[in-house]
């Protein structure tokens, strides 16, 4: 797969994320992005800075920034695009993803189209 098929990052979300490894030192880790059970409509994403990503991980490269999906995540990640927004109500990272029937009003949480989820819990945001 090309790094398109499976996630872009917009220039804004490199730029955070480069910016999170140098404010942390932590020039040669790779950012997760995976998706798991939970959340308000029963699977959320989540991010993580990560020094040793395991063999069977998609890597992508963008330049200096790597990025890691594990196997699962790839089949509800594929085509996403993540983005980093700073704006009146704060800074994060908004995934725009075409896996996604449905999302939570915060973005955190979603019910994928092929009828999968965990258990949705109330949301906190």
């Amino acid at each position: 797969m090309t790094t398109t098929e499976v996630v872009t990052l917009t220039e804004a979300a490199l730029a955070r994320v480069r910016r999170l490894l140098a404010e942390r030192n932590l020039p040669d880790h790779a950012l997760r992005v995976f998706v798991s059970g939970g959340g308000c409509r029963g699977m959320q994403y989540g991010m993580a800075l990560e020094s040793t990503p395991r063999v069977d991980d998609q890597r992508l490269a963008y330049g200096d920034v790597t990025v890691v999906i594990d196997p699962v995540s790839v089949g509800y990640l594929t085509g996403a695009s993540i983005d980093y927004v700073d704006d009146l109500m704060g800074g994060g990272f908004k995934i725009e993803n075409p896996n996604a029937k449905s999302t939570c009003g915060c973005g955190q949480s979603f019910k994928s189209k092929d009828g999968q989820s965990g258990t949705p819990e109330s949301c906190c945001h």
